[in-house]
């Protein structure tokens, strides 16, 4: 895919190696640098990365996806579940016990992308992808967002999934319809 601004996103191959990116977290930095390749080969995430167009190698941001769902699990109560069912509209015949949803793993934008919306960038990637055709009866995405993340995630149209949610000190479970999309 490519945008007007000069990047272009694509899936990163087997034989692919970033060799160097700087987001300011090292967890991230090494997951694009080591770890994304693992991950494909095990088949447990797909990475694809915003590159300057011409010149691939150039990283500029990534995002990492797997499969997920949205489950009664993931709530306080059943009670707050079927909040979940009614606030994004599924009639009584499809109330099920999970939804089909896909993760971003991870997200990162170079530190000399910051500010050039490269994370919106590839968002709307991720959002029109699966809403597009729906390839794979998909109707939500989900991030566990990290704390200092939550303003950009909810910039981009992303909602809590439990109100209450105490995931962790670190980060909390966010989502988008997809469905807003289409």
């Amino acid at each position: 895919m490519r945008n007007n601004q000069g990047y272009t996103i694509h899936r990163m191959s087997d034989k692919e190696i970033v060799s160097s990116f700087d987001c300011g977290d090292d967890d991230l930095n090494e997951f694009i640098i080591k770890e994304s390749p693992l991950y494909k080969k095990a088949m447990l995430a797909v990475t694809y990365v915003l590159a300057t167009e011409g010149d691939p190698n150039n990283v500029c941001a990534f995002c990492s996806l797997a499969n997920d769902r949205v489950s009664i699990g993931d709530f306080e109560s059943k009670t707050e579940f079927n909040r979940f069912r009614r606030k994004n509209d599924f009639p009584q015949s499809k109330r099920m016990r999970s939804y089909p949803a896909v993760k971003i793993c991870r997200l990162a934008v170079d530190l000399q992308m910051k500010g050039r919306n490269a994370g919106t960038f590839l968002l709307d990637f991720i959002k029109a992808y699966f809403a597009s055709n729906n390839k794979t009866g998909c109707r939500f995405v989900t991030v566990d967002a990290y704390i200092n993340a939550i303003p950009f995630y909810k910039k981009n149209g992303f909602d809590f999934l439990n109100a209450d949610d105490e995931h962790s000190e670190h980060t909390r479970l966010m989502y988008f319809d997809l469905n807003a999309v289409v």
